[in-house]
């Protein structure tokens, strides 16, 4: 038998044909909990005014799931939005993955799960924990399946129920967090094309932000973090910024991870950028960890903030520390997959 070789291959031809599969979100959809707790009701609780944390945080209230009421139920919601909004029938899907730190058990996860729920027997399920930078992470592996030609529909869901990970007698963290799901479905060629990234991951080796398995609470140096937040967010934009070639005044919004008020804030400064041009959507849902970068981009785009062409610029910084960020193409019309 001839052996092959390598070079008779069309190669400028293969590469081609993948350079033109790019994978795009065709659909959007969020869930969250209706019981909202108030800051009134977490600063009366920690011993301090109401004030003194939404000057720190930026948080008004923050959604909590109800007793008995699940990661899974939240991302099944969030899941079925955004299938509709693609006119995808789970069937369809070739992957489901969702990214989350509060898992309702240790095993099994919880995308065979909701894939399950969904319908979509035929999907292969995984989740991703990378902590709040899961989203961009779960929208890296989604791309990677469907650029490769191993999949044509993937949905990508971030849910996460942070309350349940929360002393909420720590006054450092109990005005924090919240609970939340986001999803998209994304699809070859789909109508926001996914463009330049990075993610990266830079050590905390003082363990600035943990979840231990004795506790299962957060801890945090909030001053570390804050620190290492705002450079590795900044770090990450610039990075994929110069890769595409374009400037950030190019970018039509910037949507971080909505960790902290002050943090997106000090990123709108690093960046110089105007507020308007990012996005601030912690006020009354909170820290919702892997899922508040769609719940802000569902956000944006109910109140008319995401235009129909332009750049979107993605960004997250998480425990790890893990950090991140993605350009996305905005078209106004889908195209042919």
């Amino acid at each position: 038998m001839a052996s092959l070789d390598l070079a008779d291959l069309d190669q400028p031809v293969a590469s081609a044909a993948r350079a033109l599969r790019r994978a795009g979100i065709a659909g959007l959809g969020v869930a969250l909990p209706q019981a909202s707790v108030s800051t009134d009701a977490v600063a009366a609780r920690v011993g301090v005014e109401p004030d003194w944390i939404t000057r720190r945080t930026g948080i008004f209230s923050r959604r909590r799931l109800a007793p008995g009421a699940t990661i899974a139920d939240l991302g099944e919601r969030a899941a079925r939005a955004a299938l509709e909004d693609a006119d995808v029938d789970a069937a369809e899907l070739d992957a489901v993955l969702v990214a989350t730190a509060s898992a309702d058990e240790v095993m099994p996860a919880a995308a065979p799960l909701i894939a399950g729920r969904l319908g979509a027997s035929a999907a292969m399920a995984w989740d991703v924990n990378l902590a709040c930078t899961g989203f961009l992470a779960g929208l890296e592996q989604g791309a990677a399946l469907i650029e490769s030609g191993r999949a044509a529909t993937v949905l990508v869901i971030a849910a996460d129920a942070l309350a349940r990970l929360t002393n909420h007698d720590d006054r450092k963290t109990a005005a924090l967090f919240g609970d939340g799901a986001g999803a998209v479905v994304l699809t070859a060629n789909g109508r926001h094309l996914l463009g330049t990234s990075t993610l990266i991951a830079e050590p905390d080796e003082d363990y600035a932000l943990v979840v231990r398995h004795h506790d299962r609470l957060v801890e945090m140096d909030g001053q570390a973090v804050f620190a290492r937040a705002v450079a590795g967010m900044e770090r990450c934009c610039r990075t994929v910024l110069a890769e595409a070639g374009v400037d950030v005044e190019d970018v039509d919004l910037v949507v971080p991870h909505q960790a902290n008020a002050r943090i997106t804030a000090a990123l709108a400064d690093r960046l110089h950028l105007d507020p308007a041009r990012v996005a601030d959507e912690i006020a009354h849902v909170g820290n919702t960890g892997a899922a508040t970068i769609p719940l802000a981009l569902h956000a944006a785009r109910a109140d008319g903030r995401l235009p129909d062409e332009g750049l979107l610029l993605l960004t997250a910084f998480g425990a790890g520390f893990a950090a991140g960020a993605l350009l996305i193409e905005l078209r106004p019309t889908a195209e042919e997959n």
